[in-house]
């Protein structure tokens, strides 16, 4: 999608760095979930005649944890007339494994406005000092790894004051398979992670059960699956976790350029290479209203959670987490973000979660 960039010299001059940082991460996040978006309806398109390998699993509502208070008011999740909030996972699922006790990598949360078409995405950071849904505390993955898609659902419920019934989850083993069937994808790999790179292939190789082939130079070039695999997984390096899921941005882009080029028979191949990686709760006829209107969906808006000024990092235990520094706060912004409402009040269920957070956080 072409866009015609004006830029004003004097306001650019006038922005601080910080400033700057902000637009050029948040212009990244915004790229990244377009693509995303497309990755989905792209399996979605796949599923309608290959539906039999994916795998479905629905959820009923009395399986996950709906709050009564946020069910009964107006200002709650999909109780706001025209918007559906759908759950996005993406787990280190190596053998197709795809419920409980695998690890989500990604958390992610598409909020779409059925009457705009318009769609916003937030990144639920994996690490996030959370309730996991069971009245435990601790990192908001640990909650898919204990109950699969119905608990990570219900924490996302309960501490966000939202009400969830749908996912899709996918696996990142068919990642490897998507890229070499692209034949590589154009990464610039700098002299801090070329080193944390190699070490990571050879835990994939090992895992899956592949050779790898040693990166020798630094620079912008063509990784493999593997290598290209081995890249998003760094997470040594300065900026953390945070830079981790920037690299994945990054490579989603790479492969989403890639796709752009590729035919129906790489395109086939990729498809079958990845579905047994995808699971999702939404049904054929579900997935084919999406598709009828895919042409007018725009992606408006992405950012993630905790938000930049309302949380930090640190150690709780032995974890280091990220810590909502006021999680009813980050509940009220997320609230604005998704929906539009201005000081929404968050339930007393979170405002119960924010003093536990804080008072095992220390913040």
């Amino acid at each position: 999608m072409a866009t015609t960039k004006k830029t004003n010299t004097k306001s650019k001059k006038r922005m601080t760095k910080k400033e700057k940082a902000k637009k050029k991460r948040n212009k990244i996040l915004l790229i990244a979930a377009e693509i995303l978006v497309l990755c989905v309806m792209g399996v979605a398109l796949y599923l309608i005649t290959k539906t039999d390998k994916m795998e479905g699993t629905e959820i009923n509502k009395e399986d996950i944890v709906i709050n009564e208070e946020v069910a009964n008011k107006t200002g709650g999740g999909q109780a706001i007339e025209g918007y559906r909030v759908i759950a996005l996972f993406g787990v280190d699922a190596r053998n197709g494994a795809l419920g409980k006790g695998t690890r989500t990598d990604t958390i992610m949360l598409a909020c779409i406005n059925e009457n705009t078409k318009e769609v916003k995405l937030v990144s639920v950071f994996r690490d996030t000092y959370l309730n996991l849904g069971n009245d435990s505390y601790g990192k908001a993955n640990g909650a898919y790894a204990k109950g699969g898609p119905k608990q990570a659902i219900s924490m996302l419920n309960m501490n966000l004051d939202l009400q969830i019934t749908d996912y899709v989850t996918v696996g990142f083993a068919g990642l490897v398979d998507t890229i070499d069937a692209l034949g590589g994808v154009m990464v610039d790999v700098d002299e801090a992670e070329i080193g944390h790179l190699n070490n990571y292939q050879i835990g994939t190789s090992e895992a899956l059960g592949r050779s790898y082939t040693k990166l020798q130079n630094t620079g912008y070039q063509s990784l493999n699956g593997m290598q290209a695999t081995s890249y998003c997984r760094i997470r040594y390096t300065k900026g953390d976790d945070f830079k981790r899921a920037e690299r994945q941005r990054e490579v989603i882009q790479a492969i989403a350029d890639k796709a752009k080029e590729a035919n129906i028979s790489t395109l086939n191949e990729i498809a079958n290479s990845t579905f047994e990686q995808v699971a999702t709760s939404l049904s054929l006829t579900e997935i084919l209203g999406l598709l009828g209107d895919i042409n007018d969906y725009k992606i408006v808006a992405s950012d993630g959670f905790p938000f930049e000024q309302y949380r930090t990092t640190g150690n709780v235990g032995k974890a280091s987490c990220v810590i909502p520094t006021d999680l009813k706060t980050n509940v009220s912004e997320l609230h604005k973000f998704l929906f539009g409402i201005e000081n929404y009040e968050p339930s007393s269920s979170v405002n119960e979660y924010s003093q536990r957070v804080s008072q095992d956080t220390g913040r």
